[in-house]
């Protein structure tokens, strides 16, 4: 894996650092304002620079070019610059316009954040956008990333950015619309699809709040998406508005419109089983990945007791929930004892 230079240590910057770490990728990282560990920091471009050979700009969209242009004198042709924002078009026409055909680069943007990296979710996803200026530097792109565990999806920038608004852009939209309404409060009571939609409020309040304006200003059609989303819902409005009433319609079975297709095929027991089986090995997964990291970060102290109070609180949630305590217990010692302590 080669040396990489980190420019900006931000929420992504510091999350992709922990990241490389993690797979023990030598780095370093400069950025003026932020708390950078002493090891990793670097007092100038020429220092950060020094024996990298991947460059990662992680810095907000808009400061792109400015920030390309300050490490142009400084960059050279064995250097490959990668972008890691969340939009594509503005990104890359900043980096055709700043480096051009002088300096390798790629487009990406990982599909993953500080939050999903904490939680050690999977898969983690990238999306690379080749650079016909540079035909080498997509595949060299697409090693660093597939080293760090990522599947790789090449795209256009204006593919990506049309995906990301009909995605990214319009669940940011949805989610602070439902916060700013208030319907996203905290309630007594909620019905399971209420809870689906929450986890998700949450996760972009955790996750991303802060690129909402990015999300949405510097992706050229996210405003169209928007525009789309708007005019859907205030149609669906006016037909509710105009709908019989209950009672008129009582005795007759409609469909809501948009919503007709056909319920799936019940699916047996033993169908959920397996699904759930499949959940619980992606869940062991994740809890064996985040317990590698507790023991790199763990001080050596009184293990027995630790694990007797882990599994103190593991029966108190069994006998909240209503399963046998004991064999909770079991399962656990079984996965502490698999090393997935």
């Amino acid at each position: 894996m080669p040396h990489v230079a980190l420019v900006g240590y931000g929420r992504f910057g510091r999350a992709l650092g922990t990241l490389l770490e993690a797979v023990g990728v030598e780095h370093r990282a400069l950025d003026p304002v932020a708390d950078i560990p002493e090891p990793l920091r670097a007092r100038s471009v020429h220092e950060l620079l020094e024996g990298a050979e991947l460059v990662v700009v992680a810095v907000p969209v808009p400061q792109m070019r400015d920030v390309l242009s300050a490490l142009k004198p400084h960059l050279r042709p064995e250097h490959l610059v990668l972008d890691v924002g969340s939009v594509k078009v503005k990104p890359v026409e900043a980096l055709t316009e700043v480096l051009g055909a002088k300096v390798p680069w790629v487009g990406t943007h990982p599909l993953f954040g500080p939050l999903s990296l904490a939680m050690a979710e999977r898969p983690m996803r990238v999306v690379l956008c080749p650079n016909p200026l540079h035909p080498e530097a997509a595949p060299r792109a697409r090693r660093f990333y597939e080293g760090l565990g990522c599947e790789v999806i090449e795209q256009t920038p204006e593919g990506h950015d049309r995906v990301m608004a009909r995605t990214h852009a319009l669940t940011f939209f949805v989610a602070k619309g439902m916060v700013d309404s208030g319907a996203a409060a905290d309630v007594p009571f909620a019905p399971a699809s209420f809870k689906a939609l929450s986890r998700t409020i949450e996760t972009v309040r955790a996750d991303a709040g802060h690129l909402f304006n990015a999300i949405q200003q510097e992706n050229p059609f996210a405003t169209e998406a928007r525009g789309r989303l708007l005019a859907a819902l205030q149609g669906i409005h006016r037909d509710l508005q105009a709908a019989p009433s209950v009672e008129e319609t009582k005795a007759s079975s409609v469909a809501a419109p948009g919503l007709e297709p056909a319920a799936p095929a019940p699916r047996e027991p033993r169908d959920h089983i397996d699904a759930l089986d499949r959940e619980l090995v992606e869940l062991l997964a994740r809890r064996e990945e985040l317990a590698r990291r507790q023991r790199r970060a763990q001080v050596s102290g009184n293990e027995p007791a630790r694990t007797e109070a882990l599994l103190a609180v593991r029966r108190a949630w069994a006998r909240e929930l209503g399963v046998d305590a004991q064999e909770v217990e079991a399962i656990f010692r079984a996965v502490l004892g698999s090393g997935l302590r």
